[in-house]
């Protein structure tokens, strides 16, 4: 095959995979051949380049201007070798130099042939970057192409050519993943690498739950219901606040769905985790009591200052507004914004006025803070000695196990398993109100 067919042949292969404008692979495939004649004959070389696709035939003719003295061989002729090829060269004019392409050589067209696909991968990084740089927060569809040190590769269905990962950090450790499976996630981010453009999704964010919930939710589609704000703890639970700008449409009803279809639909791809939908408020306070359903609140009491909430709950509302490990409590706060503290209504009424409404809690980095004196069934002897050993609230001893107990002096192996029992009384959540079933999953107002 001629160097020119070569080249030819190479063109429209890249012109069917590529999909790229025939007018932009001629600017490619000329830019690719002048890169080669200036590595023939020099950087400043001009050259008359024409394509004729139907013949099979590249035209390439070099310009050179008339001068009476040569400076740059690439791109001026003397006078005296253009009189030799026409006594009527004068000093300005332009000679042109017809070039057989097979003086090319083969590596010369390699460097065509490299230049254009060096081209053609810049064109492709750009269309990446213009396709998804407002994209942030979509869904997309893809196959998982291979998995490789934790990270997953995906083959995107719509842009097979663009490089997409969920990285390790990204992904839901519940899910197992395999080779060949369709994947949906969520666009995270856009990442520059040498290589080019890389688009960073997940399925772990809290911006998967919301994509899907627009997926399934039409108004959401349509701007009438915003998701203001959503938490997640990924694989076991989620927290989104909705709001809706038409007053006859209720936002968490159209989440939910007829029967709860939809957040059901949602909750199938997240493999059951729990969903509660609440409604959005910009009173923090109103907020804040909506935030920790499904436990109803008593009271709430807020500090602009430090954004805090404090929030009474009745007895036994306490275990559920805490949740699994401070679950509820944490992705309320995360939710709103502000730093909830909470306090059974018992022991808000024994500190009664003594205490300064904003007293701080020993433990500031606790998104639930419980003293154990209000804890009922803890006899006061087992406080003492709790207290002694420097634990003074739930979330002290929330994580503690049995041998942590039993290295206290005056606790018993009976005392020890009393108050496991008792730590996971609090802290399991029997709520129906999530969406774990069925699809009944929406808070409803408190």
């Amino acid at each position: 095959m001629s160097g020119s067919a070569e080249i030819l042949a190479a063109f429209r292969e890249l012109s069917n995979s590529k999909q790229i404008d025939r007018a932009e692979l001629h600017a490619l495939l000329q830019d690719g051949i002048h890169a080669a004649l200036a590595k023939k004959h020099g950087p400043n070389v001009q050259a008359d380049i024409t394509i004729d696709e139907g013949r099979g035939e590249i035209r390439i003719v070099l310009l050179k201007t008339v001068v009476a003295s040569v400076e740059d061989p690439s791109r001026e002729i003397s006078l005296e070798e253009a009189q030799f090829e026409d006594p009527e060269f004068q000093v300005g004019d332009i000679m042109e130099e017809p070039v057989e392409f097979a003086e090319f050589g083969r590596s010369a067209v390699q460097a065509a042939k490299q230049r254009i696909i060096q081209r053609v991968r810049e064109g492709e990084r750009t269309k990446i970057r213009d396709e998804f740089s407002g994209r942030v927060g979509d869904l997309l569809s893809g196959e998982i192409q291979q998995i490789e040190r934790g990270k997953i590769v995906v083959m995107l269905n719509k842009f097979r050519e663009a490089e997409a990962i969920i990285p390790y950090r990204e992904q839901n450790h519940r899910e197992d993943y395999k080779q060949g499976e369709p994947v949906r996630s969520v666009l995270k981010k856009i990442e520059e690498t040498p290589k080019g453009p890389r688009l960073v999704l997940s399925r772990a964010d809290p911006m998967f739950v919301q994509a899907l919930f627009k997926l399934e939710v039409p108004e959401i589609q349509s701007g009438i219901v915003e998701i203001k704000a959503a938490s997640r703890e990924c694989g076991s639970r989620t927290k989104i606040a909705v709001v809706s700008k038409d007053d006859a449409i209720d936002p968490v009803g159209a989440c939910v769905g007829l029967k709860g279809a939809r957040v059901q639909a949602v909750v199938q791809e997240l493999g059951g985790e729990r969903i509660d939908i609440v409604p959005w408020s910009p009173d923090p306070e109103r907020f804040a009591k909506l935030a920790l359903a499904p436990a109803k609140v008593a009271r709430v009491f807020s500090d602009p200052t430090t954004k805090t909430i404090q929030a009474v709950v009745d007895e036994d509302q306490l275990s559920l507004a805490i949740g699994r490990n401070g679950q509820n409590v944490r992705l309320a706060s995360e939710i709103t914004g502000w730093k909830i503290d909470l306090y059974s209504s018992r022991e808000w009424l024994e500190r009664g006025g003594d205490m300064p409404l904003f007293q701080p809690l020993p433990d500031e980095d606790a998104a639930a803070d419980v003293h154990l004196s209000s804890i009922e069934g803890l006899p006061p002897a087992t406080v003492a000695v709790l207290e002694a050993g420097g634990y003074r609230t739930l979330n002290d001893i929330i994580d503690l196990e049995r041998e942590d107990f039993l290295r206290l002096p005056g606790i018993a192996p009976e005392e020890a398993d009393r108050i496991i029992a008792m730590i996971n009384e609090l802290t399991t959540d029997d709520s129906g109100a999530e969406a774990a079933d069925g699809g009944e999953g929406a808070s409803e107002p408190v």
